[in-house]
């Protein structure tokens, strides 16, 4: 699957690269998010819990950065193990751009999901991961404007 987006955050892009490299605000802005350790040189643990449909699951994972252009881009990849439910594991392109004094984020993410939450079928994964990828932009967004 992969999902692709945009925010426009009122904020100069160097506070917002700032924000997307806080384990606080990540932890905050993660839907779902119980957990969020470790730092952007050596990468995060998280425990995250999603329902997807019938399915309520919690996810403990890895996310690793590379490929960092600060303050413009940074590539995320990870993958987390929900038990029974199943795993998934994906990554994601984050690039941001200055325009005026507000910053456009842009992502592309790819993601891959086995286990039970693979027999839900593709049009409610795609449409629970586009609403969480909205809900945490839009979270980060406030994190952002409101501190």
């Amino acid at each position: 699957m992969e999902l692709k987006g945009e925010q426009l955050i009122d904020a100069p892009r160097d506070v917002v690269w700032a924000a997307i490299n806080n384990p606080d605000v990540l932890r905050a802005s993660i839907p779902g998010c119980e957990e969020l350790d470790g730092s952007v040189e050596e990468g995060f643990t998280a425990k995250v819990v999603i329902k997807i449909g019938p399915i309520k699951a919690k996810f403990s994972g890895a996310v690793k950065i590379s490929d960092i252009e600060p303050p413009a881009s940074y590539r995320l990849s990870g993958e987390g193990n929900g038990g029974v439910a199943g795993f998934a594991k994906g990554g994601a392109d984050v690039t941001l751009a200055e325009e005026g004094t507000q910053t456009r984020l842009t992502y592309v993410c790819s993601s891959q999901i086995g286990g039970k939450l693979a027999q839900l079928g593709s049009r409610l994964i795609d449409s629970t991961a586009r609403k969480l990828a909205d809900q945490f932009f839009q979270n980060l967004a406030a994190q952002i404007t409101s501190g």
